[in-house]
């Protein structure tokens, strides 16, 4: 048995805190890693020791912080998700050093944490898997469309949808390169797309006792670039025999490698009307998951304490009988991005910040604090529980309403409308490619912006002289530029009572709990906007530019990729918008860009 007296985290963000919130219910000290970009961040405060490293990446410099942090034999390092957590050789590093490693074997990463290995182990164990495609096959002949995707990692990351042979040479370039830069390993796979499968997972459990157990399955199938959105415990619209079959699977695989510590099998369930109605082995995380809460709250555990206590050596406190089951939990990830324009990454100034009190919500965000585009855009995650599916459903529609966040654009607007919708409230109603099908309604902004203008004219009007517009008129009191629009919401229920507007300096915002509006100024000497036919091409979001593949003067058709951008490691091709000359090239290789940047200029005609 080992002692483990700190816990480090190698890590950042609501995964960290979420760690050291358990740490201190444990009484075990807390050591926080950081970045420069994060000194000031909510998990170094949180922390009883804070240890700079130049990045979380940095394997040499995790090691020392741990070493600095305690006696060899009484620190583990917890590594969270992302980062170094699926790392080998780092958890061998750890191992070697003495320290405590919350995880599994160095040896069962790299045969469950690599996505090819994994596929030859459940071949092996007789789990079904998803028919996959040779790299040396003639790609003529595949049945499109094909998933191409990282062998190594997960999350979402490195993932690509290919339709049509014309297209699988660049899904295969953009998924090596967002694979070695997630990852460092830029190996794929290629495997049979599944147009309407649902993500159905189960967490497992062992310890170095040969005991092996799951705490049920979660429903994953809200995605949208193959990130999650909202997840679930238990999957629902699931047969008891469908469930157990998928439950031993799991356990079976797990138990095969000699699986140590919490762990995740993934699965997809072909599910459409054309379906085979049989599930397929995609992957193992060998990690705690981002969705870990709603298995916590359904199986009545606490994953991270089991986690420390399974590294120290410790038998599971219960076998597959002692699991008590309970209620239905519900999670949604707040993300900076605009759900409302193709999920693009944001950037900026939290203003305000306001989370439900009536949730459990794991967060790194308060008031006031800058979100950057240098990682992950998960800023955190809100999750309810209720007796059943559909009280619990009720409970995040609840919770949204009382989530707010404003200054920076997020999805939690989408989020809310999303958990009411119909779709969402049919058990298992929507696969993974729904939102790539469907499109979620954004509030109508409409009786917003006319508000927004009268303000914006109120607060720019001159306020002294004899023109000085100071809201004065007959038979009633001066306005004010900050104004309840109760009567607004009379006329238009999609802006409730209570919205706040408020002007700030070429912004006008209008926010009710997660809904909100944003309505720019135009500017007389930049703000031209687009002609129609014109062929320039801005950036989407603020990032870095990863390739830059025309120079000026170059022939180009329609639908050519002239660079790529990247921002929370996420790519966006820009493309050609018709054939044409390359007028304009802005854009380098490494260059930070702000949203709209103008990157290149596109002439139309040879």
């Amino acid at each position: 048995m080992t002692q483990i007296q700190s816990v480090l985290v190698a890590n950042r963000g609501e995964i960290a805190r979420r760690v050291f919130r358990t740490c201190r219910a444990l009484g075990l000290r807390a050591v926080a890693v950081h970045t420069d970009l994060d000194a000031d961040a909510l998990h170094v405060h949180d922390a009883d020791v804070a240890i700079r490293v130049p990045s979380y990446l940095d394997a040499d410099a995790v090691l020392a912080a741990a070493k600095e942090a305690g006696p060899a034999g009484t620190v583990a390092i917890h590594p969270g998700y992302g980062f170094l957590s699926e790392n080998a050789a780092f958890a061998r590093a750890v191992t070697g050093a003495g320290l405590a490693w919350v995880g599994p074997t160095p040896e069962v990463i790299e045969q469950m944490g690599r996505k090819d290995a994994a596929r030859d182990l459940a071949v092996a164990a007789g789990v079904p898997v998803v028919p996959s495609y040779a790299l040396d096959e003639d790609p003529a002949g595949f049945a499109y469309p094909v998933l191409v995707k990282a062998a190594a990692g997960g999350g979402g990351k490195g993932m690509r949808v290919v339709r049509s042979a014309a297209e699988l040479p660049e899904g295969i370039a953009a998924a090596k390169r967002e694979a070695a830069s997630a990852f460092g390993d830029d190996t794929i796979l290629i495997e049979k797309y599944v147009e309407r499968g649902r993500h159905i997972e189960v967490q497992v459990l062992g310890d170095a006792h040969g005991h092996v157990v799951h705490l049920g399955t979660r429903e994953c199938s809200v995605q949208r670039r193959h990130q999650k959105v909202i997840e679930e415990a238990p999957a629902p619209a699931l047969d008891d025999e469908l469930r157990e079959r998928i439950h031993s699977s799991a356990v079976a695989l797990s138990a095969s490698v000699g699986y140590v510590n919490a762990g995740t099998i993934e699965y997809l369930l072909d599910a459409g009307e054309s379906g085979t109605g049989e599930f397929y082995f995609l992957e193992m995380n060998t990690r705690l998951q981002v969705e870990h809460p709603v298995t916590e709250i359904h199986s009545g555990t606490d994953l991270v304490a089991l986690q420390l206590a399974v590294a120290g050596g410790a038998p599971l406190p219960f076998d597959q009988a002692g699991i008590a089951f309970g209620e239905h939990a519900i999670e949604a990830r707040i993300y900076a991005e605009d759900a409302f324009g193709g999920f693009l990454p944001q950037a900026g100034r939290a203003d305000v910040v306001h989370w439900p009190a009536a949730a459990r919500v794991d967060h790194a965000l308060e008031s006031g604090q800058v979100v950057s585009t240098s990682y992950d855009p998960m800023l955190g995650k809100v999750i309810v529980s209720g007796r059943d599916r559909e009280a619990a459903r009720r409970a995040l529609v609840a919770a949204l309403d009382d989530t707010a966040i404003l200054g920076l654009t997020t999805n939690t607007g989408f989020l809310r409308e999303l958990a009411a919708s119909d779709a969402f409230a049919e058990p298992g109603g929507i696969d993974t490619a729904w939102l790539d099908r469907h499109e979620v309604p954004a509030p109508d902004a409409a009786p917003a912006r006319a508000i927004a203008a009268r303000l914006w004219l109120d607060t720019h009007s001159e306020r002294s002289g004899p023109f000085a517009g100071d809201g004065f008129r007959m038979g009633g009191p001066a306005a004010a530029p900050t104004v309840e629009l109760d009567e607004v919401a009379t006329a238009a229920p999609r802006v409730p009572a209570g919205t706040v507007a408020r002007v700030t300096g070429h912004h006008v915002e209008l926010a009710h709990h997660g809904q909100r509006f944003v309505f720019t100024r135009p500017d007389a000497s930049t703000d031209h906007g687009v002609a129609a036919g014109d062929g320039t091409i801005v950036a989407p979001m603020p990032g870095t530019v990863l390739d830059v593949r025309v120079a000026e003067g170059e022939a180009v058709t329609e639908g050519q990729v002239l660079g790529v951008v990247e921002a929370m490691k996420m790519e966006l091709a820009l493309k050609a918008p018709y054939d044409g000359t390359v007028a304009t090239v802005s854009a380098s290789v490494g260059q930070q860009v702000a949203l709209g940047a103008v990157l290149f200029v596109v002439e139309e005609g040879q």
